[in-house]
């Protein structure tokens, strides 16, 4: 099976061919930074880092560019409301997403423009599209002329422009041809930062900020666009609308990720349900995180509770404890070990990470049994399979990225633990039963679950 994609803009699950052979380019809409990240926000960098991982992987060279916006008007009103100056806000921001990508494992983008290091770009984008009759200068603004593109604009969206509502971007519509163009430049506002254009001072409107920037970088034709699905209209709509009538063709894939929910509503700073990053930390460990965001489809929505938060942090000690166990074994394994088809087809099949990681659950409760029949043989593939699985979640625990995040796992951790468990079953021995409970009570006040075998005690970290 080769690689298949869900396209939002064909609705159909596309067999994936590049645009150029071996390569692949990837263009990811990054943070708004007006605030710090909260848990919706980095999944979407979690999903496209697997992605990322498993076209790496499956032999391609990839070109991974994921943009921040760091001038909108969200943050003009937070540096006005703190009363700083918008880089102020900008930065601060920039710096938090940037940690908590680096937390939960995501490898750095290939590129990360910023918006505002690429006016020229908007500049000569802007002019392609008023000479081509798509866009038109009035009042200090650029707006976009959604009629001159009427029978494309949707598309995306699967909406026709007769039936969308005004575009809602500006203060004020009489400046527009039509209240649905939406703004590529805004005038300058006191206050407001400006840069200068052949049509007057001003700021850049979000849309024409990714179609600049993904052209710089992949082209005017690249592989895939990704998203979170609140993205598709309007800004990747006006992206494609921009960018095709300009005479780019664009992105050929579009690929969107779900929501994360509190109940019904979706994760938002504006309704004041955010959970920040470093807040979910002080719960579960980063990797453990992870896991949780990457264990469902990408397409799939998550209603986040700190019960099923607590839930995949435990599915991956489980994971985490036969690695442990079975390196004390195996000291070194093969990383070009074949992975298990069940998981290369589940990857294959529009990144079925569900399936995917029922794979690693099985290959994981094999890899105990032969650790418990001492075969060696059986516990080195089976390491090895478990460990590059991993790899491409970005989730093996003997990882540089975990080591740290592992801590209570370190051999000084460990080897107390065992000598706590030689000394309880010592006091089993002798039938000091009390002895006995009253070390295991002391193990699990301190975090540490104990499971009693037929080969022995078992431990294995708990959280919550």
């Amino acid at each position: 099976m080769s690689l298949r994609l869900y396209d939002t803009s064909t609705r159909t699950v596309r067999e994936f061919v590049p645009v150029e052979a071996g390569r692949v380019s990837i263009y990811l809409c990054g943070a708004t930074v007006q605030a710090p990240p909260h848990i919706g926000h980095i999944r979407s960098g979690v999903n496209f880092d697997v992605l990322r991982r498993w076209l790496t992987r499956s032999g391609y060279d990839v070109t991974f560019c994921r943009n921040v916006t760091d001038i909108d008007d969200k943050i003009i009103r937070v540096a006005a409301a703190d009363d700083v100056p918008w880089f102020v806000i900008a930065e601060r921001n920039q710096r938090a997403f940037t940690w908590a990508y680096d937390q939960l494992g995501c490898l750095p983008p290939t590129v990360e423009p910023r918006a505002t290091g690429h006016v020229p770009e908007m500049i000569t984008l802007m002019q392609r599209l008023i000479d081509r009759g798509h866009a038109y200068a009035s009042g200090g603004d650029v707006y976009f002329d959604t009629r001159s593109y009427a029978t494309e604009y949707g598309s995306l969206s699967n909406q026709k422009l007769e039936n969308m509502r005004a575009a809602a971007d500006c203060d004020d519509d009489s400046a527009k041809h039509d209240p649905r163009d939406f703004a590529l430049w805004k005038g300058e506002k006191p206050g407001e930062p400006t840069w200068p254009t052949p049509w007057g001072p001003g700021r850049p409107g979000w849309h024409l900020e990714c179609s600049a920037m993904a052209t710089k970088y992949l082209g005017p034709t690249f592989d895939i666009h990704g998203g979170g699905l609140d993205l598709i209209f309007p800004h990747h709509e006006n992206e494609i609308a921009q960018s095709q009538a300009a005479g780019d063709g664009f992105a050929r894939y579009w690929m969107h990720n779900g929501m994360l929910k509190i109940g019904t509503e979706k994760m938002s700073k504006s309704l004041g349900n955010s959970l920040l990053i470093p807040d979910l930390l002080k719960k579960v460990r980063a990797a453990e995180l992870r896991y949780y965001l990457a264990t469902p489809h990408y397409r799939s929505s998550i209603d986040f509770s700190e019960e099923s938060l607590l839930e995949a942090a435990a599915a991956y000690q489980r994971i985490e404890g036969f690695v442990t166990r079975a390196a004390e074994v195996i000291h070194d394994v093969d990383a070009h070990a074949p992975l298990p088809q069940a998981f290369v087809d589940a990857l294959d099949d529009d990144l079925g990470t569900p399936q995917a990681l029922a794979v690693v659950h099985e290959v994981v409760r094999e890899g105990n049994v032969a650790l418990s029949r001492g075969d060696k043989e059986a516990v080195a593939r089976l390491l090895a399979e478990t460990q590059n699985m991993l790899d491409v979640l970005g989730l093996d625990p003997r990882s540089a990225q975990w080591r740290g995040d592992s801590s209570d796992l370190t051999p000084v951790v460990d080897a107390l633990v065992k000598v706590a468990l030689e000394q309880r079953a010592a006091a089993r021995a002798r039938k000091d039963y009390s002895a006995a409970d009253a070390i295991r009570d002391g193990l699990t006040a301190a975090g540490i679950t104990v499971e009693d075998t037929p080969h022995g005690a078992r431990w294995q970290l708990s959280r919550g």
